[in-house]
């Protein structure tokens, strides 16, 4: 090791120290020469450690307004709206605020009238007569005890006075193969796949409030027949939905017993389908729609869409927002770029909620977004340049999808956000969390069907118990179920 090269000591200054002072020279020389590789692999090290902690504390504090995560996953402190800023008003209605009373029903719709007259005058006490044209009206709504009808069916076996040969009836067409009839059948479909009422919860409410007597292991049975007679025109609801121009698409986590899968739904302004499938790839996804499917999804950025042309695509605004706010919580130059994309967005959706409501027309909104479409675009850019290596990579892959941001801008009929999906999933999500999945195909095929015919109905504002009763009864009698299409 040649000391005097790093030293500042001549060879002869140096060959005339001893060698005590220069075993002491060069332990102190080579002292900070360690500390300062030390404090060099430390710092390393810490900026590893902080990079960490920030990625820690961004996923601590994601919630549904910068993240994908449902609002019911949000902590209690966190205001599901933005705060605003008090009034000064007391709370409830204001003066002048115009009340909502209950208006009374048609004397047609009146099911019992109780009458109270005064007999006598409380002047003079002569007795009264007449009627009063106008009387005073208080109507009660009230239920009656509900009490289920039971039905006995008898066949008779009757012997022929001439042959002795005995004869025997057949059971009438339109007897239910069970013990339950169609709209106890129905009521069960109706409270789990409409209301989300759990097993357990669901026989005690046949029982203490329709007094039906019912067993736990009784109830998947009237699923299972129930889920049968919905088959054809769900099927017809699955090939509707593929055959039109824009259907928006989403999908969330599932388990049939041991096993994972994805349940996926398929909705436009109608008709709403779900289908339970094994995986969440692009093979999936064309169970849904086609593997022939020539028209535009709405979606989030996922990759199980990437099969579409971008042209063919709208990713979902609503994404990308809370994509935006989680940069700005991030901070630095991240924050700089979603604040100003914040503001782009502000922008283009107070156009398009003119578009919406009739106050500014496709072409005017057309011409008003080229500048707002540029600006994004140049952020965007602008974020690819970002230190920050999660912005960073973000802004690369929305640039990728460029085109896919502005259809509903080119393309009538399509909506900015996925949001007319995200919430017909909903009902799938809260199904999953009650009941953790389901335990056997039957189960998972009640629940694609239930929930396509709960959500399209809802939809066409039909009633879902009539038209659940119709289908069962249309099964006891070998005829298809009503069609779950919009009439023409």
């Amino acid at each position: 090791m040649n000391v005097l090269a790093d030293l500042p000591i001549s060879q002869t200054d140096w060959n005339q120290t001893p060698l005590s002072v220069q075993a002491v020279v060069m332990v102190l020389w080579q002292e900070p020469q360690t500390l300062k590789q030390h404090m060099v692999t430390l710092q390393n090290q810490v900026t590893i450690l902080q990079a960490e902690v920030a990625k820690l504390r961004e996923q601590v504090n994601k919630n549904s307004h910068n993240s994908s995560k449902p609002p019911s996953s949000d902590p209690p402190h966190q205001p599901t709206h933005p705060k605003r800023e008090a009034s000064g008003k007391k709370q409830g209605g204001q003066q002048g605020h115009a009340g909502k009373g209950r208006k009374l029903v048609a004397p047609g719709r009146v099911s019992r009238v109780v009458v109270s007259k005064p007999i006598t005058c409380q002047g003079c006490g002569a007795l009264l007569l007449g009627e009063d044209p106008h009387p005073q009206r208080h109507q009660v709504s009230e239920l009656p005890r509900l009490e289920p009808e039971i039905i006995e069916y008898q066949v008779h076996r009757l012997a022929c006075g001439v042959c002795g040969m005995p004869n025997q009836a057949a059971w009438p067409e339109e007897m239910p193969r069970g013990s339950f009839g169609e709209r106890v059948q129905a009521l069960i479909g109706s409270l789990g796949g409409r209301f989300g009422v759990s097993q357990r919860d669901m026989q005690a409410l046949l029982e203490t409030v329709f007094h039906v007597e019912i067993g736990l292991g009784s109830l998947p049975a009237q699923e299972k027949r129930l889920s049968q007679a919905l088959e054809h025109p769900v099927q017809a609801a699955q090939a509707y939905v593929q055959q039109q121009a824009v259907v928006n698409l989403d999908e969330t986590s599932w388990h049939e017993q041991d096993r994972n899968g994805w349940l996926w739904v398929g909705t436009t302004p109608t008709v709403t389908v779900f289908r339970l499938g094994q995986g969440r790839g692009a093979h999936d996804c064309q169970q849904v729609v086609g593997q022939d499917y020539a028209g535009i999804v709405g979606s989030d950025r996922y990759s199980a869409y990437t099969w579409l042309e971008p042209q063919r695509r709208q990713v979902c605004w609503a994404y990308l927002k809370r994509d935006f706010q989680a940069w700005v919580e991030r901070g630095g130059a991240s924050k700089t770029v979603g604040r100003l994309l914040l503001l782009e967005v502000k922008r283009f959706f107070g156009l398009w909620y003119r578009v919406r409501d009739g106050t500014l027309s496709r072409i005017d909104f057309q011409v008003a977004m080229h500048p707002i479409r540029k600006e994004v675009r140049c952020l965007l850019h602008v974020g690819t340049f970002i230190k920050q290596r999660t912005t960073r990579r973000t802004c690369q892959n929305i640039l990728k999808l460029e085109q896919a941001l502005w259809t509903f801008v080119e393309q009538e009929g399509v909506e900015p956000t996925n949001n007319a999906a995200e919430r017909a999933l909903r009902r799938g999500v809260i199904w999953r969390r009650r009941s953790f999945g389901t335990q056997s195909e039957a189960g998972s095929r009640f629940v694609e069907r239930i929930l396509t015919v709960v959500t399209t109905l809802r939809q066409q504002k039909r009633d879902v118990l009539d038209y659940l009763t119709a289908a069962g009864k249309a099964r006891t009698l070998g005829q298809t179920a009503p069609s779950l299409l919009p009439a023409v």
